[in-house]
């Protein structure tokens, strides 16, 4: 769908109740760039760089334990906490659910770290991170999600999912989104994963965050869930295209100025995705077979140079 990027704002915007300019954040990995765990010193000193260049004081992560790299299993909520509350950051944790053994991992390691010095610094937590887009039904999600709650809401009273923008505009989070379980929401959207060119991607990125948060405040009202936009961004030079999309770090500040920027103006509260360069990670492989580059996501190297100016 070809949209203008005008069209797009006004559309996006209708349904919106904005109230401030939304605030900024970071999805930030676990690892250095040799793929061993960040320790709470290097947490310390992602959150003042992503302060002092971007005026950013929250990120997300993905996981309790970080188990990508088997040799190096990392700790993330046991080392993260500590390096917020010296650096009075706020974190979103999320614990890795598509299945109950891995949620069950994640719920016992979380109960050991979570306590009354760290929940401060928790904004939320989330449950499962495009569980749904990777055909975990909203069935077996919904437990998970209700037992974090159980397990936490005293300390933590933000609890809810992530999950890409499609899975809310097609209905299929509606069992979870209608359960009165959750009251924080994630929704990704990247108009790169849609194969769009650069020139587009913008107008695409907003119409498919109006069509999923337009969707979940019709369903269940205005103020019922908070709602953030999880996950979006753009590869830099030497990332892989995909479609009419092409990485290059101009193409990446062009985002970030038009998409991101127009998103906050509105009160859209956005992750970017990602902090820094992940070079660690070995290409991925797609639907086709073919292989993708998934280490030029950052808005910064992994030596924490920025690419481009983090202001809109």
């Amino acid at each position: 769908m070809h949209l203008s990027t005008t069209l797009s704002l006004a559309l996006a915007a209708s349904p919106l109740a904005v109230w401030a300019r939304g605030t900024l954040g970071f999805a930030l990995g676990a690892r250095k760039p040799d793929g061993t765990c960040k320790t709470v010193a290097d947490y310390a000193e992602d959150f003042d760089t992503l302060k002092g260049k971007a005026g950013s004081t929250i990120v997300r992560t993905y996981s309790v334990v970080d188990v990508n790299v088997p040799a190096h299993r990392c700790e993330v909520a046991a080392t993260i906490l500590p390096a917020a509350k010296a650096k009075n950051f706020k974190v979103i944790l999320g614990l890795w659910a598509d299945e109950q053994e891995s949620y069950d991992s994640e719920k016992a390691a979380l109960q050991d770290v979570l306590t009354s010095e760290y929940a401060p610094y928790v904004y939320a937590l989330t449950t499962g991170s495009e569980s749904l887009y990777r055909g975990v039904s909203a069935q077996e999600l919904l437990p998970r999600i209700n037992d974090t709650k159980t397990s936490f809401f005293k300390l933590v009273p933000r609890i809810g999912t992530v999950d890409s923008w499609n899975k809310f505009q097609d209905r299929t989070a509606d069992p979870i989104l209608t359960s009165g379980v959750l009251n924080f929401l994630m929704v990704n959207a990247f108009g790169y994963w849609q194969q769009q060119d650069i020139n587009n991607a913008t107008a695409t990125y907003l119409d498919d965050l109006q069509q999923a948060i337009g969707h979940v405040q019709n369903l269940v009202g205005l103020n019922t869930i908070e709602i953030w936009n999880g996950e979006t961004g753009w590869p830099g030079d030497g990332g892989s295209d995909y479609g009419d999309a092409h990485a290059s770090t101009v193409n990446a500040e062009k985002f970030f100025k038009t998409g991101v920027c127009a998103a906050l103006a509105w009160g859209v509260n956005v992750f970017y995705f990602e902090a820094f360069d992940e070079s660690w990670k070995p290409n991925s492989i797609g639907d086709t077979g073919a292989e993708g580059d998934e280490t030029h996501w950052g808005a910064f190297t992994d030596s924490r140079t920025p690419k481009f100016s983090l202001t809109c």
